[in-house]
């Protein structure tokens, strides 16, 4: 993406905020904001009318909400998902668990820094990294199977189909397993590499190969299989 300037949409209810995301986005050479709108049902409008690169969706706004929103651009049957990354203030965590079901790439503290920002869009319109690894991984961890209680069916599975976490078309192998741990753990790939003393190319090797086994469309579906399954905790069996 460097080479390409990355067009974003912005969704949010809050006038002075998208002032702030445009004058943020805006001020760097490679992302071009191309749209924004302060209701959901816009949001969609615009975003299958302009094709952006990325859509920053606020949770909460009129006529339809983040979630919704996502799920229409990015969700599962969808045949073009786009990029959805979510704009939230966590106070109900439930809302980001569904927004990932539903098929978002990332997640946004609104109160970030601006840095924070441009980084979560750039990898938003790769659509395949985490960001903010440690707020990332607090709420996928909320998804691990709980020791204290009886287990209680997830609402979907990572792909968002059925009414558990997905089962494998193949077993994964130990190395595998060993980098969706990592992964699930917010490290990135050159971090994962490090830690496992293999190549670069090897880590992303691995995940292309969970991703396919899973029929995951990201590595945020694969970080939510592992803690649904309860792999990070070492108790799950892929």
């Amino acid at each position: 993406m460097s080479s390409m300037t990355i067009r974003v949409l912005i969704a949010d209810d809050q006038p002075m905020l998208r002032a702030a995301f445009r004058m943020i986005l805006g001020s760097q050479p490679d992302i071009e904001v191309v749209a924004e709108t302060a209701d959901g049902a816009a949001a969609v409008e615009e975003a299958r009318r302009l094709r952006p690169d990325v859509c920053l969706v606020d949770i909460r706004m009129p006529k339809l909400d983040g979630l919704e929103v996502t799920r229409q651009l990015a969700g599962p049957g969808v045949p073009d998902p786009m990029n959805v990354l979510i704009a939230t203030t966590f106070d109900l965590d439930e809302y980001v668990y569904t927004a990932l079901r539903n098929g978002a790439c990332g997640f946004l503290l609104k109160d970030g820094a601006p840095g924070l920002l441009t980084e979560a869009v750039r990898a938003a319109a790769t659509g395949n990294s985490l960001i903010s690894p440690s707020i990332t991984v607090r709420l996928l961890s909320h998804m691990a199977p709980s020791r204290e209680r009886p287990a209680e069916p997830p609402a979907r599975g990572a792909a968002g189909a059925g009414a558990g976490p997905v089962r494998p078309a193949e077993p994964l192998t130990q190395r595998e397993r060993d980098v969706v741990r990592l992964v699930a753990r917010g490290r990135t790939n050159e971090e994962a590499a490090a830690e496992l003393y293999v190549t670069l190319s090897t880590v992303k090797t691995h995940l292309a190969n969970v991703q396919r086994k899973l029929a995951a469309r990201n590595r945020v579906e694969i970080a939510a299989w592992a803690w649904e399954t309860g792999l990070c905790g070492g108790g799950g069996r892929a």
